[in-house]
């Protein structure tokens, strides 16, 4: 990573967002993330939290305010370009699809991107988040923390440079929590890969976030 860029490598300024009449959901909210640090975000539901995950990626568009990654604004960006450029996301339920098996799941990853990836990819990926499960079950044989993993490989492909999770933690057990916090603290250790970690749990950003934020009525 650019040590140039480290400064200015993933951040929003000024970012606010109105949703259905409801008011502002998000309000003037600035935050910053280097290479390689777990930044964690808590608050209560509704907090806002997720809306702003969703600002970061490219899903929603903010009312006021930018995103800057790698010091260039990416507002234009949509949602497929910034996952393009090194920005995973993950969500709270992990949704995988129904009528594919999990090694036609990671062929659709990997012929998302241009040019495609090769089948070496897929299985490094796999490998970091110690996903075992072959590849001829079908999505629907998966349970919780398979499925996470499953959807971990398939941004872990494009040789991310920033995850953005949305309550990973959400539906496992204490022993699986671990095994993710292990996974992450590797990504950003050794690979320098940022994550930004929405959760309303505490305990859960304790051992593994480097900084957190609270937010609360979307501020």
């Amino acid at each position: 990573m650019d040590t140039e860029l480290s400064k200015n490598f993933f951040s929003c300024n000024d970012i606010s967002i109105d949703l259905g009449g409801r008011g502002k959901i998000l309000r003037n909210i600035n935050i910053n993330i280097k290479p390689g640090e777990v930044l964690g975000i808590i608050g209560p539901n509704g907090a806002g939290k997720t809306s702003l995950i969703e600002i970061l990626c490219g899903r929603y568009k903010q009312k006021t305010g930018d995103v800057i990654y790698k010091d260039k604004n990416i507002n234009d960006k949509k949602l497929f370009e910034r996952a393009r450029m090194g920005i995973g996301r993950t969500y709270q339920t992990p949704v995988v699809p129904e009528d594919l098996t999990v090694g036609e799941t990671l062929k659709a990853a990997r012929q998302a991107n241009k040019p495609y990836l090769p089948i070496t990819d897929a299985e490094y990926a796999a490998d970091l988040v110690k996903f075992t499960v072959d590849w001829d079950v079908e999505n629907t044989k998966l349970e919780t923390f398979n499925r996470r993993k499953l959807l971990m490989t398939s941004i872990l492909m494009r040789e991310p440079d920033i995850i953005l999770m949305d309550e990973p933690a959400s539906g496992l057990i204490n022993a699986e929590i671990d095994e993710i916090d292990n996974t992450l603290r590797m990504l950003s250790k050794e690979m320098n890969i940022a994550v930004l970690i929405v959760e309303h749990r505490i305990e859960l950003l304790e051992t593994i976030a480097d900084r957190v934020i609270v937010m609360d009525a979307g501020k």
